[in-house]
């Protein structure tokens, strides 16, 4: 009899650890030139918005700058997997960041991550609604 529970815990936790591995996290690291600042965030604030908004996959991309030096963007992405990422950079709205931003950047950075703590992330993301 206890050998039901022990297997549905292992194959939850075999679900989540799937879930995990699938997801696709990243963050970019986005230097803009000054003079297109204001109008980059524009842009890029619209872009993030419709991405959460409307793709089932994006789970996050969620746009940030350094407090001293406002030039120096961070995007936490996060997909629930390479698919969704796929769908995401071929989306209208994204093609339109792209190439409207293109002479704004003067540098970016693309880091893969790996989550430590994937049983966790919903909670996080559940606390944002309580604010």
């Amino acid at each position: 009899m206890t050998l039901l529970p022990i297997s549905c815990a292992n194959q939850k936790q075999e679900v989540e650890i799937t879930k995990s591995e699938k997801m696709m996290v990243r963050i970019a690291e986005v230097e803009i030139a000054p003079e297109y600042l204001e109008e980059y965030m524009g842009i890029l604030k619209e872009e993030s918005e419709a991405s959460v908004r409307m793709e089932e996959g994006v789970i996050s991309i969620f746009p940030m700058y350094e407090k001293d030096n406002k030039r120096s963007i961070r995007i936490l992405e996060i997909y629930a997997d390479k698919e969704a990422y796929e769908l995401h950079i071929n989306t209208p709205h994204f093609i339109k960041y792209k190439t409207s931003t293109v002479k704004m950047v003067r540098g970016l950075k693309l880091i893969e991550m790996k989550a430590i703590d994937f049983n966790t992330m919903p909670e996080i993301f559940s606390k944002l609604g309580e604010l």
